[in-house]
C-alpha cells in the first residue's frame, strides 16, 4: 500500500505496510479504486453540465464517497465494493445521457472507459491503478506533491460540501470544481504552475464550501452564543454522539425526545451547545464526555451508554465497547452496526434508544466540572468595539488562533505548552479537536472579554477566517498587519483543505505542526514558504518570541 494522506504516517514518510490510523492494505486498495472510479465520472459530469443535463446524484455521490476516503472514516472494505459498483452504474447512465444528447460519439479517457473485472479481486485492481497512478508521476516529483495535495485538499472540500448539502446548502461551482480537479489528474500536460494554482484554486473552492456549511447551520439553528456546556455526568439513561454532523445530532435528539434518555456530545459536537435553537429545542442535550478523537478508545469503553460515530474521526474499536458503537452516513466499520437512511438522509435510531434503554447509564450525578463554547463570528464581533478599545489601551497585546486537528503523537504537547506559556495580555481562539489540549484551562479574562474562545468545530474554520477579516476591516488594516499569529496542528484532509483556504486569501507567517505533511515535497515547501512566509512550529518559547517580537 501507499498512503500518506495524514500526518500520523508511519515514519513521516507513508504507510506502506499498514495504516497509522489502522487501516488495511485492502482497504486502502479499495479506496485508491474508488477514487479512479471518480475520476472516470469526472469528464462525463463536466460534459454533462455543459449540455444542461441534471448531474445533482452524482455531485452528492463523488463528495460522499470522496468523504468515505478520508482519514478514520470508513475501513469496511465491502462498503467500498458498494460505492464502486455505484460509481460504474451512475457513470454510465450518465455517459449514455451525454452521448445521446451529443448524437455522436465521444473519446473517452482511460479513465471512463474502466470496467472493473467482478470476477477478480478488487483489492489486486486497487493496487494496480494506484501503482500506475505514482509510476505515472515518478519523473516530477514536485508535481506528484501538487496532485497529492489538490486530491487531499477536494477530500476536505467534499466533505464540507456533503455536510452543506445535508442541509439545504449547495453549489453547483462547488461540485463542478470537484470533478475539474479529478479530471486534472488524467492531464499530463499540465505543468508545475498549473498545479500550484489548482491547489490554491481549492482553497477558493473550499472557502465557499465552508461558506454553505455555515449558513446552513445558522440558518437551521441559529447563531452560536457563549454558552456554558457540563461536563461532568448526570443520572440517568445515556446516548453519546460523536463526529461533526449537527443534522444528525438533532434528527437522534428528536426521535429520543421524552424518553428519558439524556444525549451526549464528544469530539467535535461539542460546538452543538452553542446553537440556541438546538439547546432551547432539546433540553435533553446535557452535556459534554471525553475528548479529542484519538482518546475514544478510553472515552467510548467507559461510557455506560450507546455511542454513535457520525463522521470522522472513527478509531478501529476495541472489543470492550464494539457491541455498543453505531455508524451513520460515509462512516463504517466491519464489526459495527450500520444505520442506513430511511428518509431525507436521516436513520431509524430505534435501535440506538433501545440499547440505551437496556443498558445502565450514569448512577449518579458527577461532580460539577464545565466548560463555555459559542464564541463564533457573531459573538466576537459583536464586540469588537471592544477589543478594539482593548487593543489600542494596551490590555490586549495580541491574538492567537491556537486550533486544528489533535492526535496521538507525544510532540503534540507543544500545543498545550504553547498555550500554558500565552502571556496574560493577550488572547487565544481556538477551534477544531486541537483545542482539548486545553480547552478546559482557566485562562480568565481581560475586562469582559475572554482570554480563551471556542471558535467551533474545525467545520467552522469559516467562522474564524471571518473573525480575522472583520477585525482587520474594523482596524482599518490588512489582516497579515493584525497583532495575529496562527499556530495550527494538522492531521487529516479538512485540515489541508483549510490550509489552501488560508494560502489562497494569501494570509502569511503560518506556522504549522506537529510535523509537515510527507505529501509535501522540499521544493513546493520552499516555493510556500518564501510567497506566504509558511512556516514548521519550532518550541514554543522560540515561536511565542516570534510572534511577540
Amino acid at each position: 500500500m501507499f498512503c500518506e494522506q495524514c500526518e500520523q504516517t508511519a515514519s513521516g514518510q507513508g504507510c506502506h505496510q499498514w495504516g497509522a490510523c489502522g487501516k488495511g492494505p485492502d482497504v486502502n486498495a479499495v479506496q485508491d479504486l474508488l477514487i479512479y472510479c471518480l475520476r472516470g465520472i469526472a469528464p462525463v459530469a463536466l460534459k454533462a453540465k455543459e449540455l444542461g443535463i441534471d448531474t445533482r446524484d452524482v455531485d452528492v455521490f463523488t463528495c460522499e464517497s470522496m468523504f468515505a476516503t478520508m482519514t478514520n472514516v470508513n475501513f469496511n472494505r465491502k462498503r467500498f465494493y458498494t460505492y464502486i459498483r455505484e460509481a460504474i452504474a451512475l457513470r454510465e447512465n450518465l455517459k449514455a445521457r451525454v452521448e445521446e444528447a451529443r448524437d455522436t460519439a465521444i473519446a473517452w479517457s482511460p479513465a471512463v472507459q474502466y470496467q472493473p473485472d467482478w470476477t477478480e479481486s478488487l483489492v489486486a485492481q486497487g493496487e494496480e491503478i494506484s501503482r500506475d497512478f505514482i509510476a505515472e508521476s515518478s519523473d516530477n516529483i514536485d508535481i506528484f506533491s501538487l496532485k497529492l495535495t489538490t486530491l487531499y485538499g477536494i477530500k476536505g472540500l467534499a466533505s464540507y460540501a456533503f455536510h452543506a448539502q445535508e442541509l439545504g446548502q449547495e453549489d453547483d461551482r462547488v461540485y463542478t470544481f470537484c470533478h475539474e480537479a479529478l479530471a486534472a489528474l488524467e492531464n499530463p500536460d499540465l505543468g508545475l504552475e498549473d498545479w500550484v494554482n489548482l491547489a490554491l484554486k481549492v482553497g477558493e473552492m473550499n472557502l465557499r464550501a465552508m461558506e454553505l456549511l455555515d449558513a446552513g447551520h445558522t440558518n437551521h439553528y441559529g447563531h452560536p452564543t457563549p454558552t456554558v456546556v457540563p461536563l461532568n455526568a448526570k443520572a440517568g439513561k445515556a446516548i453519546l454522539v460523536s463526529g461533526h454532523d449537527i443534522k444528525q445530532l438533532e434528527a437522534l435528539l428528536k426521535q429520543t425526545a421524552n424518553t428519558g434518555i439524556n444525549v451526549y456530545t464528544h469530539g467535535e459536537l461539542l460546538p452543538a451547545h452553542g446553537y440556541p435553537i438546538l439547546k432551547q429545542t432539546y433540553p435533553h442535550l446535557y452535556g459534554h464526555y471525553g475528548t479529542a478523537w484519538q482518546n475514544q478508545t478510553k472515552d467510548f469503553a467507559k461510557f455506560p451508554g450507546p455511542i454513535v460515530v457520525t463522521t470522522n474521526c472513527l478509531m478501529p474499536p476495541h472489543e470492550n465497547y464494539e457491541d455498543k458503537l453505531f455508524s451513520i452516513g460515509p462512516v463504517g466499520y466491519p464489526e459495527i452496526a450500520y444505520l442506513e437512511d430511511v428518509a431525507d438522509d436521516i436513520p431509524d435510531f430505534t435501535p440506538v434508544i433501545q440499547k440505551a434503554l437496556a443498558m445502565p447509564g450514569f448512577a449518579e450525578d458527577g461532580e460539577p466540572r464545565q466548560v463555555k463554547t459559542g464564541f463564533a463570528r457573531n459573538a466576537v464581533l459583536n464586540v469588537a468595539d471592544r477589543i478594539i478599545e482593548a487593543v489600542q489601551q494596551g490590555k490586549i497585546r495580541h491574538f492567537f488562533l491556537v486550533g486544528g486537528c489533535d492526535g496521538a503523537k507525544p510532540d503534540r504537547n507543544y500545543y498545550t505548552n504553547f498555550v500554558d506559556q500565552v502571556p496574560e495580555d493577550c488572547v487565544v481562539l481556538t477551534l477544531a479537536c486541537g483545542k482539548f489540549r486545553f480547552f478546559d484551562k482557566e485562562m480568565g479574562e481581560i475586562g469582559s472579554i475572554p482570554r480563551l474562545m471556542d471558535v467551533g468545530q474545525c467545520n467552522d474554520a469559516y467562522s474564524a477566517i471571518q473573525i480575522a477579516l472583520g477585525l482587520a476591516q474594523a482596524f482599518e488594516m490588512d489582516v497579515n498587519e493584525l497583532p495575529l499569529s496562527m499556530i495550527l496542528s494538522w492531521y487529516e484532509q479538512k485540515a489541508v483543505a483549510v490550509l489552501l483556504t488560508l494560502l489562497y486569501l494569501g494570509i502569511k507567517d503560518i506556522r504549522l505542526g506537529p510535523t509537515l505533511p510527507a505529501f509535501i515535497s522540499p521544493n513546493v515547501f520552499a516555493l510556500l514558504s518564501e510567497k506566504y512566509h509558511l512556516q514548521p512550529i519550532t518550541t514554543p518559547e522560540e515561536d511565542l518570541a516570534a510572534c511577540l517580537g
